[in-house]
């Protein structure tokens, strides 16, 4: 049985984050707020609590999962980032993107797509998700928490988050009723961007 923390999504009591972080930091899979619905996490090296996730989303093993990140500091430690891409994540952070990038060899193999190997990154601008990484101290592995057959809607409700998923996961925090839309995911590895798939994010930055 999962624990529900309510959590103010302004002001996150520090008390409740720092239970937050000792659940991930235990193998815990929690879910978390960010700018765009809800998300699925666990810690980047924790291959049990990964494939926890992998389970519950029903996922592909051609899915790409994303590092949630607190600011840019880390990216170029887990992605090859050009000039002319960095540039574009800096004027779209935080926000309501996620960048598939190339990865490094720091980052686990087993995150990596298996033919590309890239990896999502991405900035929330939502403060709880962001007070969870300044405690943590390192990225979060998340994915967007849609169910399956429900594969174009985030699950935005806390509370039937509850209902459907307190068995399966660790920590649900409820950081208020958020949209449905995921975030626009936008293909960074080439020289020109690829939109994969139109989200939240206005498109207006990429074409």
């Amino acid at each position: 049985m999962s624990q529900f923390f309510y959590i103010h999504p302004e002001n996150p009591q520090l008390r409740l984050i720092n239970q937050a972080v000792e659940i991930l930091r235990n193998g815990g899979v929690i879910v978390y707020p960010t700018d765009s619905g809800y998300a699925l996490g666990c810690m980047i090296g924790d291959k049990h609590a990964m494939d926890r996730i992998v389970a519950i989303r029903q996922l592909p093993e051609t899915h790409n999962f994303t590092l949630v990140c607190s600011d840019l500091s880390e990216l170029s430690h887990y992605a090859v980032v050009p000039n002319a891409a960095y540039r574009l994540i800096k004027n779209n952070t935080p926000g309501r993107y996620t960048f598939i990038l190339t990865a490094t060899k720091e980052l686990p193999r087993r995150l990596m797509t298996s033919k590309r190997k890239t990896i999502g990154i991405r900035v929330p601008d939502n403060q709880i998700a962001l007070d969870l990484l300044k405690v943590l101290g390192e990225p979060i592995l998340s994915c967007s928490l849609m169910l399956p057959n429900e594969e174009h809607i985030t699950q935005s409700d806390p509370e039937e988050i509850r209902e459907r998923l307190e068995r399966q996961v660790d920590l649900i925090i409820h950081g208020g009723y958020l949209g449905q839309e995921p975030t626009t995911v936008v293909d960074l590895t080439e020289a020109q961007p690829v939109i994969i798939r139109e989200g939240s994010g206005s498109l207006a930055p990429f074409i």
